[in-house]
């Protein structure tokens, strides 16, 4: 049982996890840490769905649709980023010949998940030392401030989202193991840039908010990633 079997373990049933996952998580305090983080996450949701509407919310927000509140404004704005995303998505997903629909599933993983841009979580330079050798490879020199650092769904699997700040600005890493690209690919779109590139064990994205910087994130992690023999 390694930290990635744990993550997917915890991932697909929070609640019900066999003894041997358990038993890692007691000895390992960073996938202790996660399963907290999953925990709270599970139990905030339940929160909300067991919150009742109040009478009369919805003419409450007819009635002040002219002056909105900032945060309703806040709120208001990110659901139509993540819907323009969805129906970005669903008339991507149907061309499956596209030859950048790995970069551009970076793309959309980042703006479907704004909150890595704006917090700090698991920002733990040895979880990345752990994540990149399960990926295959091993740092040899820093990439960056480390900001956030999970394990998400993707593509048909698990890969890491990890947001590194720069002194160009914020770049995401997106690490995918099993899942072999035959050549690069490159997409822009929605002010986004990105890459994916097969690596040893997989492949990886990365997705800033120009193709320079891109392609300078690009030649830094090539630089600083040893993938051994």
């Amino acid at each position: 049982m390694n930290c990635l079997e744990f993550r997917r373990h915890k991932l697909s049933d929070p609640r019900r996890l066999p003894d041997e996952v358990r038993a890692h998580a007691a000895m390992c305090p960073t996938c202790a840490a996660f399963a907290r983080e999953v925990d709270e996450t599970e139990n905030e949701l339940e929160r909300a769905l067991a919150t009742p509407v109040p009478d009369g919310f919805a003419d409450r927000i007819l009635l002040h649709s002219r002056k909105p509140r900032v945060a309703w404004r806040a709120w208001a704005l990110a659901a139509s980023v993540v819907v323009a995303v969805a129906m970005g998505f669903s008339s991507f997903q149907g061309s499956k010949d596209a030859s950048d629909q790995y970069a551009r599933l970076a793309i959309e993983h980042v703006a479907m998940e704004p909150e890595s841009l704006t917090t700090l979580r698991n920002a733990d330079p040895e979880a990345l030392k752990s994540v990149m050798h399960d990926f295959g490879g091993s740092l040899k020199e820093p990439l960056g401030q480390i900001r956030y650092l999970r394990l998400c769904p993707v593509d048909g699997g698990f890969g890491w989202h990890i947001v590194f700040a720069t002194p160009e600005g914020l770049a995401t890493l997106i690490l995918v193991p099993g899942k072999q690209l035959p050549a690069l690919e490159t997409a822009s779109t929605g002010g986004w840039s990105a890459l994916a590139r097969p690596a040893r064990r997989g492949y990886y994205a990365i997705v800033t908010a120009s193709a320079s910087s891109t392609s300078r994130f690009d030649r830094l992690f090539r630089e600083r990633i040893n993938w051994g023999t």
